[in-house]
C-alpha cells in the first residue's frame, strides 16, 4: 500500500539520525514539509540544522514528546499525515546510571505519540489508511549473538539485556498493538548500529576519531572483541523513507549495513585512514588502549536485511570501508573549521 507523505511530523529531528533524515527527506521530495520536534538535549544540536536544503519547508519546535498537549496541536495546526518517531534515550552506558529516563522517554513518550495520532487519524477530517507512524527501532532488543548464531531477522524473540534496549522493546511492543487493536497505520524498522555525520562525539565510532584527533588515548572496552553490524547514516536514511513509501502497515522491517565488524578492527581501520590523511601523527594505533569492559556489553548484533531487498528493493550502498572513509573526512573537515565542534 504505498504512501505519499506531506506534512511530516519527525520526533528528535536535532540529533544524529534524525537530522540526517530530515536533509535526505527535503532533498529527495520537493512537494513536503516537515514539523522537527526536538527536545534538544545532549544529543540534539541546532547546529545539526544548518544549512538545509530548501529551510523554508522545515519548522523546528523545541518540545517534549511526552507533552500531549503539544503534540495535539501539531498534529492539527500541520495536519500532520506522517509521523517518524527517531525521539529516544539511546546511550546504553546511561541507561544504567538513569534508567528511569529511558523508560520515561522511550516508553512513555511513544505512547503518548500513539494516542495523539489516533485521536488525530480517526476521525471526520482524516482517512487513517493515508497516513502512516513509522516507528525507528534498535537491533539491541533482539539481545546477543555469539560468533555462529545466525543474524537477527524480524522474527527473532525479543532478549533486552539493558534499561535502554528494554525500553525500546517496550515501545515496540506498544507500537504494535497500536496497530492489531485500533488498526493504527504503522511500520516499524528496527536498524543497526549507525555511524557518519553529526553523530554525538559520546558514541564509539566518533571517541576514535576524536581521540586520534587530540592525539589522546583511544578507549577500547575489553579485548575490543564486540563485534557490530554497521550502517552508513544515509543508507539508513534511505531505508526509512523506501518503508514509508512502500513498506505493508503493520510490518517490521530490519534495516543492516551487512558489515559486520570487531571493535578493535574499527579502531585499527579509522587509524589507518588518519595514517593516510595525517601521515604527521602516525602511527596511530599507537593510542589504542584497553579499558574495563561495562556491564551488560553484549558480544555480537547482527542484522539479516534480506526483507528489506526482497520485498522493497533496498539495500546498503556503501560498504564500511567507503562510508568510513566519508566519516572520517567529514570529522576532519568539521575540526578544521573549528576543533570545539568534536569534543564530546
Amino acid at each position: 500500500m504505498e504512501h505519499t507523505p506531506r506534512n511530516v511530523l519527525v520526533t528528535g529531528g536535532a540529533g544524529f539520525i534524525g537530522c540526517n533524515f530530515v536533509r535526505h527527506l527535503l532533498a529527495s521530495d520537493p512537494d513536503l514539509r516537515i514539523v522537527n520536534l526536538d527536545l534538544l538535549t545532549y544529543a540534539g544540536s541546532l547546529d545539526h540544522l544548518r544549512d538545509l536544503p530548501d529551510p523554508a519547508r522545515h519548522t523546528f519546535v523545541q518540545g517534549d514528546i511526552g507533552d500531549r498537549a503539544l503534540i495535539d496541536t501539531l498534529l492539527r495546526e500541520h495536519d500532520i499525515d506522517t509521523i517518524v518517531h527517531f525521539a529516544a534515550e539511546s546511550h546504553v552506558d546511561r541507561s544504567i546510571t538513569g534508567p528511569a529516563t529511558f523508560v520515561q522517554t522511550n516508553l512513555v513518550g511513544t505512547f503518548t505519540l500513539l494516542e495523539a495520532a489516533r485521536m488525530a487519524w480517526f476521525n471526520d477530517d482524516h482517512q487513517a489508511e493515508q497516513c502512516r507512524f513509522h516507528h525507528i527501532s534498535t537491533d539491541e532488543v533482539y539481545g546477543t549473538l555469539q560468533r555462529d548464531d545466525p543474524p537477527f531477522t524480524e522474527t527473532t524473540p525479543y532478549a533486552p539485556n539493558s534499561p535502554y534496549s528494554a525500553s525500546k522493546a517496550g515501545s515496540d511492543h506498544l507500537v504494535r498493538a497500536y496497530f492489531h487493536t485500533y488498526g493504527l497505520p504503522v511500520v516499524t524498522t528496527n536498524c543497526s548500529n549507525n555511524y557518519g555525520p553529526f553523530q554525538h562525539g559520546e558514541k564509539f565510532i566518533p571517541t576514535v576519531i576524536r581521540s586520534c584527533l587530540q592525539q589522546k588515548p583511544i578507549p577500547v572496552y575489553g579485548d575490543g572483541s564486540n563485534i557490530r553490524d554497521w550502517l552508513y547514516v544515509e543508507d539508513h536514511c534511505r531505508g526509512i523513507e523506501t518503508v514509508i513509501r512502500r513498506g505493508r502497515l503493520g510490518e517490521t522491517y530490519n534495516i543492516g549495513g551487512c558489515n559486520e565488524w570487531a571493535n578493535i578492527a574499527i579502531c585499527r581501520l579509522i587509524c589507518q585512514l588518519l595514517d593516510e590523511r595525517r601521515p604527521q601523527q602516525a602511527p596511530h594505533e599507537r593510542l589504542i588502549t584497553f579499558v574495563t569492559d561495562r556491564p551488560g556489553h553484549d558480544w555480537r548484533y547482527a542484522i539479516d536485511a534480506a526483507k528489506m531487498d526482497r520485498d522493497l528493493d533496498w539495500r546498503p550502498l556503501e560498504t564500511f570501508q567507503t562510508g568510513l572513509a566519508k566519516t572520517v573526512d567529514w570529522y576532519l573537515q568539521r575540526h578544521a573549521a573549528d576543533p570545539a565542534l568534536i569534543t564530546a
